[in-house]
């Protein structure tokens, strides 16, 4: 039996509430701390390299998002499938998910690595990266993706821990990741004066040794998720199912970040400053969206766990608290980020008018940052109960949708050609494609619900 049992969450009985804050909360400090590897190099950077470096290493963030989430979506088959067959005591399916999902992520690495170093500096300038940043960024990017293995070895590694209800662990290896990555940043910027080589390469070990803690982690387990290396290799059927969930996800994810790439290309037309407001803004953002992403991925393991345990009756339920605590994660810190809004933005940088046009970004989003939150946690329902295209379809025309016909048309009518104009599209989309997968729920929940089972349902 599995020496680390203490770990594992039985997710298809008792209150749900109380698991489910019981799982969201390491997540939630650990995607923080995740979060975090990239906060200590926009910091560091701005204060001690200058407003174009800090204007490189966040303007690349839309962008590694873009060529990352396609294999990313895979880790959310993987978690999917592991937790499904965990909920069912599927052992042996369990262990042949852990093995093909890891091999996957290697060769996910592999693929990345290679698209990220070569064609760096083209998809930055089909992106109107300013020229005075094109350099600085286009080195960033390209260590950072030398990293890219250890990256994906990672989610997905954290992936499986999570199908079996343990977060605490991944939380555990991130929090020593993240404090080599912040001593890192001090000692190559401040003293080595690396500029955005320095933050990159910190990064790149940080991510490292978190990969190499997860791995280890899993090769030490007993039980259904133990990783032997020998028996690396992709099984057909789960690799299957694994791309049957995760692809749409990852493509949704994707097209997410081709939109937010064709944002972050209208804010880059505003010039330097805004692009550095808006850069630590976003990173600000990135907080509150990773504290409410935990319920989000609490939801997706909730469901999976007690749809494939035939637990049937719980799953109205969990869709219940998952969207209850997001809503309120996302209005108390949204809000509190607005409240402190620009004594939180001089962390990052000393000028003024960099501080004010983050403002800008900030007041807007945050606001009603739940939207967010909510239109999430409702992917994570549909994906639990086995539907992964809809979702995908839904979030495409209603998110993405939403924001390239919003900048091609609105934003460029001369009276609303602002910043203002930009940054609102996000949580237009965001209520329109909650709305809309709530729709798509009542739809077909009566479909994947078993016909003897309807009835516990309601």
């Amino acid at each position: 039996m599995n020496n680390n049992k203490k770990y594992e969450m039985d997710m298809c009985s008792g209150p749900i509430l109380g698991k489910m804050l019981m799982f969201a909360l390491p997540l939630m400090l650990s995607s923080v701390l995740q979060l975090l590897f990239n906060a200590a190099d926009v910091v560091v950077v701005g204060k001690f390299a200058g407003d174009n470096s800090l204007a490189a290493v966040g303007s690349t963030g839309s962008l590694v998002n873009l060529l990352v989430n396609l294999f990313v979506g895979l880790s959310v088959g993987a978690n999917v499938m592991a937790a499904r067959h965990f909920g069912a005591k599927q052992h042996e399916e369990l262990s042949k998910t852990v093995h093909t999902a890891i091999t996957v992520a290697a060769v996910s690495g592999v693929i990345l690595t290679f698209i990220g170093v070569i064609f760096a500096d083209n998809i930055l300038r089909l992106m109107s990266t300013p020229e005075p940043v094109l350099p600085l960024a286009a080195l960033y990017l390209r260590i950072y993706f030398g990293g890219m293995i250890a990256n994906m070895l990672y989610n997905f590694g954290s992936a499986i821990l999570r199908a079996v209800g343990d977060t605490k662990r991944p939380m555990y290896f991130l929090t020593f990741a993240g404090v080599v990555n912040v001593v890192l940043n001090l000692v190559f910027v401040i003293v080595l004066k690396m500029d955005v080589a320095g933050v990159a390469i910190a990064t790149v070990i940080s991510q490292c040794i978190s990969a190499f803690l997860v791995l280890r982690c899993l090769i030490r387990e007993q039980g259904a998720i133990h990783l032997d290396v020998k028996k690396l290799g992709i099984d057909a059927a789960e690799f299957k199912n694994i791309v049957r969930i995760g692809l749409p996800a990852g493509l949704q994810g994707c097209v997410f970040s081709l939109s937010n790439v064709v944002i972050q290309s209208s804010i880059n037309s505003f010039g330097e400053t805004t692009v550095s407001g808006s850069a630590a803004s976003a990173n600000l953002e990135g907080f509150v969206y990773v504290a409410m992403n935990a319920f989000h991925h609490a939801t997706l393991n909730f469901m999976s766990q007690n749809f494939g345990a035939g637990k049937y009756s719980r799953l109205k339920r969990v869709m219940i608290c998952g969207l209850g605590c997001v809503i309120v994660a996302g209005l108390a810190l949204g809000n509190l980020e607005v409240l402190f809004g620009r004594r939180l933005l001089s962390l990052y940088t000393s000028s003024p008018e960099v501080i004010e046009a983050g403002i800008i970004r900030l007041t807007i989003n945050n606001t009603l940052y739940c939207l967010c939150g909510m239109m999430d946690v409702m992917v994570g329902v549909m994906r639990g109960i086995g539907y992964s295209v809809m979702p995908m379809i839904v979030s495409l025309l209603g998110a993405c949708g939403t924001r390239l016909i919003w900048i091609a048309t609105i934003f460029r009518v001369e009276s609303f050609h602002r910043i203002e104009t930009v940054y609102i599209a996000y949580p237009i989309s965001w209520f329109l494609t909650f709305a809309a997968h709530v729709v798509c729920y009542f739809v077909v929940r009566k479909k994947a619900i078993p016909s003897a089972d309807k009835t516990v349902v309601e």
